[in-house]
């Protein structure tokens, strides 16, 4: 038969081996796991409970009673033990100093490409020309025939362009190989005076090397009035690469063609890091089949383009040795500007 001291014997019991595990405990972790063993619904001390069912009818009130004191003070005890430790930052627990100064947040930088074309924005808006945009996704008119490109030339062989397969009413798209196409677009909605600048995305199937990509970007600049002539074309060109490269740079203008400009020209700049010329893009006057095919009138009417690439530019401008740096996502390179 079960006695009232064997009873309070297992309650005394349960409440030192709560107090000396309570003791012990030296973290949140711990104290989480004697909350289950203890005091969760499974817990010992709240198992307690079980005896007042075991005892003697005369006894369930006093082991009631006993049972109620032990689980109140274990409770108590619990929650002073968990203000301790909460409050505690002894060298033994990982704590924030709030007077030590914080880390600066990395703040999320600009492309230096997107930088570069700011840069060229702005500095031919100092010298009057506003900017132009127009779609990367382009028709064979704007791309090719507006240009004065006949079928029959090279430029327009499909190893050479970034055809799309497009359903048949909406005729044969590309990827823009040139933004002159935007010069099309601006003299058909626009009548001279024209004096525009156009940065932008072009696509060319190119083998990928040091100084070439698939996919790049060019400066555009159109100038459409009366009078004017070569002169300015290259006055111009000279004004912006002493303006952005500095006063001693090497510029030369070599003879080519181009089927959209004539008289036209290759615009080459000297880069020392490399002690030899490089290609920047090319200029000419605009050809007056373009002036007809926009309708403007060649008679009344003169003007000159050029289109020069931005990647090359900005190599020039930062000392970059391979244009693949600007794709490769190295966050090395990219912190430097």
């Amino acid at each position: 038969m079960i006695t009232m001291s064997d009873l309070l014997a297992q309650i005394d019991q349960t409440a030192r081996e709560a107090e000396d595990e309570l003791a012990a405990v030296k973290d949140a972790a711990g104290l989480e796991q004697y909350r289950i063993k203890f005091l969760g619904s499974n817990g010992r001390v709240k198992n307690l409970t079980k005896l007042i069912g075991e005892a003697p009818k005369e006894l369930k009130r006093s082991i009631g009673q006993r049972t109620n004191e032990v689980r109140s003070r274990i409770e108590e005890q619990f929650e002073t033990r968990k203000q301790e430790l909460a409050s505690d930052v002894s060298s033994d627990r990982d704590y924030v100093d709030v007077t030590e100064p914080g880390l600066r947040p990395q703040i999320g930088n600009r492309h230096l490409l997107m930088k570069v074309v700011d840069e060229l924005t702005e500095l031919f808006g100092r010298m009057g020309f506003s900017i132009a945009t127009g779609p990367e996704v382009e028709d064979e008119f704007h791309n090719f025939v507006a240009l004065n490109i006949p079928e029959s030339h090279p430029a327009r062989d499909p190893l050479d362009n970034f055809y799309l397969e497009t359903s048949s009413d909406q005729g044969q798209l590309l990827l823009r190989t040139q933004t002159s196409t935007v010069q099309i677009r601006v003299m058909e909605r626009q009548k001279p005076p024209i004096r525009v600048v156009i940065p932008g995305r072009v696509y060319r199937p190119d083998t990928t090397d040091a100084t070439h990509l698939p996919m790049f970007h060019q400066l555009e600049a159109l100038v459409v009035d009366r009078n004017v002539t070569m002169v300015d074309l290259k006055s111009t060109i000279m004004q912006f690469a002493h303006a952005y490269f500095g006063p001693q740079t090497k510029v030369r203008f070599r003879p080519s063609f181009f089927p959209f400009t004539e008289p036209s020209a290759e615009v080459d700049i000297w880069f020392e890091d490399k002690n030899r010329w490089i290609e920047m893009g090319g200029c000419g006057m605009v050809h007056p089949n373009v002036f007809k095919n926009c309708r403007i009138d060649p008679e009344e009417y003169s003007g000159w383009a050029f289109g020069l690439g931005i990647e090359r530019i900005a190599m020039r401008k930062y000392g970059i040795q391979d244009i693949r740096s600007f794709v490769e996502n190295d966050i090395r390179f990219l912190k430097q500007f």
